[in-house]
């Protein structure tokens, strides 16, 4: 058979296309120019050993090899490989002296060889870097492999979900244009499907060399922000810091529902070192800028800290146990399993003198399931435990004073991570455990100067406005709008349950004897007796406040024997796990 096609064709792709009708017909093929008698190419009918369709296997009997990818494919395959090498080897090179990953091998870490489903935009601005495809200087500082910005989509400890990823060999992990677009698309296709996001963040902020088109625009890095909004409380935002994330890098982990940040290699600020030293004078370096112990212990802004990748990826596997994958789904449930402690001996670890300290991870440890507990932001606001956990495979978020650090006291810091936690698992549909112990909101010229009463109105308000079901349990003391603060009877909670050490007041007894008595007490000038008396007032004063009396007024449901709270609480979680409440017809609050 001759054939004629146009003769802009190659000559290998004049070659496939003659391969490719032989095959279909059966018999042999000569290709020649549209015009002339030039023979481009030529071929005989090639079919597969194990062919089995007419088309397949006519012409020479089945025998023939299959075909082969053409010279057009494995070009392409070339620039793809090219593309994973990421940016110039010698920065490559240095990841290991840095203690990192380069990015592909950190997304096998995370996904494993095949959990990677797909990814997109991997030629982004392929054209402004690869003209001559794979034969371009692997060290040229001109390398923008997908433009230094990963994302796609993969499956995490069973999950599906959506990610993205810098390559610091690309320009820092610099953010620019065509990285801009595939950021804001993954994220308005989370809104799409309703999965996780998971952020891991590596980058030096954007390209300002090349900040023309992604910076301002509509749809440029200002609406990463925008999406991060809509998306929070719809479904979950996990973002984990390998590096030193500055500008407006440092706003995604901010942004996100929880942050990881790993250990001496991380960092996020409004500003690098030298543009702080530029505008204020003020000499830093980063991890005393923006490290994880800053972040960790002052800001806030860090919920957990890593050790190395590994235990990164240890802490978000653990972490994403607790969360649905959106804000329509209940969170997974496990099998249950026993307290890593037994319950027989919580009333052993709860004092009954009101001033005197244990650590509430006792009392938790003897309630939850064996080794559910994950804590979050342990070192800020250590007055309060916020965790996550479970009771007989339910997920509940846990939010506890802790009498072993400043008495249990509420400090503002305290407060605002509470008020964030409550309102975070409200979203996900996650039960809340209140374990109260707190001499109530902290006083004095510092708190005040801090914020104590904006903060704790928050944490109020969060536990005001949670729909999920709420289960408060006056482990000793409930002082002052502490117990307001702890879902206290007044605030809507499914059950209030008191352990036999429970007091209910508005203060405690010294200071409510020194308000109301001080006068009193001072014109008995017997020492001795003037002890004596302020004694029998306390006393007096305990006997209307404790638990037996608050139960007696049905103030409270139920005391429990400490033995049997495990027992009470998962009960009570289980009956009421389908609870719906309904808020006030409004557009939204105006206190967080």
């Amino acid at each position: 058979m001759e054939l004629r096609i146009n003769t802009t064709a190659t000559e290998q792709e004049a070659q496939a296309i003659a391969k490719a009708l032989a095959s279909h017909f059966g018999e042999d093929v000569e290709l020649y120019a549209e015009r002339g008698e030039d023979l481009l190419a030529s071929a005989s009918p090639e079919v597969s050993a194990d062919a089995t369709t007419p088309d397949a296997a006519a012409g020479d009997g089945g025998n023939a090899e299959p075909l082969e990818p053409t010279a057009r494919e494995e070009t392409l395959q070339a620039e793809i490989d090219d593309i994973l090498e990421g940016g110039p080897e010698k920065y490559r090179e240095r990841l290991s002296d840095q203690g990192k990953l380069f990015v592909r091998d950190r997304l096998e870490l995370w996904f494993g060889e095949d959990g990677l489903s797909f990814e997109d935009g991997k030629f982004a601005n392929f054209d402004a870097w690869h003209p001559s495809g794979q034969n371009s200087d692997p060290d040229s500082d001109d390398r923008l492999p997908a433009d230094g910005l990963i994302t796609g989509a993969a499956e995490f400890e069973g999950r599906d979900l959506h990610f993205m990823a810098n390559d610091f060999t690309v320009k820092a992990g610099s953010m620019a244009e065509k990285g801009v677009e595939k950021f804001l698309r993954m994220q308005q296709r989370a809104l799409k499907t309703g999965r996780p996001v998971l952020y891991l963040m590596d980058s030096s902020g954007g390209r300002i060399d090349q900040q023309s088109g992604f910076f301002a625009n509509r749809e440029g890095i200002g609406k990463y922000y925008y999406n991060h909004s809509m998306l929070s409380g719809r479904v979950p935002q996990i973002c984990v810091l390998y590096g030193p994330c500055i500008a407006g890098a440092a706003y995604t982990p901010v942004f996100a529902d929880f942050t990881i940040m790993v250990r001496d290699v991380s960092a996020m600020a409004i500003a690098s070192p030298r543009m702080v030293e530029m505008v204020t004078g003020e000499e830093i370096d980063l991890q005393d800028l923006g490290g994880p112990d800053i972040h960790a212990r002052h800001s806030g802004s860090a919920d957990l800290i890593a050790e190395d990748e590994e235990h990164a990826r240890e802490l978000v596997a653990k972490l994403i146990g607790y969360l649905p994958d959106n804000a329509d789904e209940e969170p997974p449930q496990t099998e249950g399993t026993a307290p890593a402690r037994p319950p027989e001996g919580i009333d052993s670890v709860v004092p009954q003198e009101p001033n005197r300290g244990y650590d509430m991870n006792d009392v938790i440890e003897r309630v939850v399931d064996a080794g559910s507990v994950l804590e979050l932001r342990p070192e800020y606001g250590p007055e309060i435990i916020t965790a996550f956990a479970r009771i007989d495979g339910r997920p509940i978020g846990i939010v506890a004073n802790q009498p072993a650090q400043r008495a249990g006291a509420i400090f503002p810091d305290a407060a605002e991570k509470a008020a964030e936690f409550i309102w975070t698992c409200d979203a996900y549909d996650i039960p809340l455990l209140y374990l109260c112990d707190t001499p109530g909101f902290m006083a004095g010229s510092q708190v005040e100067k801090d914020g104590i009463l904006e903060q704790g109105k928050k944490m109020i308000y969060a536990t005001s406005s949670a729909t999920v079901p709420k289960q408060s349990v006056v482990v000793r003391k409930a002082y002052g709008a502490g117990i307001y603060a702890m879902s206290g009877p007044a605030y809507d909670p499914e059950s209030v349950i008191g352990l036999p050490s429970g007091e209910i007041a508005i203060m405690g007894p010294e200071a409510a004897i020194n308000a109301v008595y001080a006068n009193k007490l001072a014109a008995i000038d017997d020492p001795d007796e003037r002890a004596e008396k302020e004694q029998q007032l306390r006393e007096e004063y305990r006997e209307d406040i404790n638990v037996h009396r608050m139960a007696s007024e049905v103030v409270i449901d139920e005391i429990v024997p400490p033995s049997s709270l495990r027992e009470e609480l998962e009960a009570r979680f289980a009956f009421y796990e389908t609870v719906e409440k309904d808020l006030p017809d409004k557009k939204h609050g105006t206190i967080l």
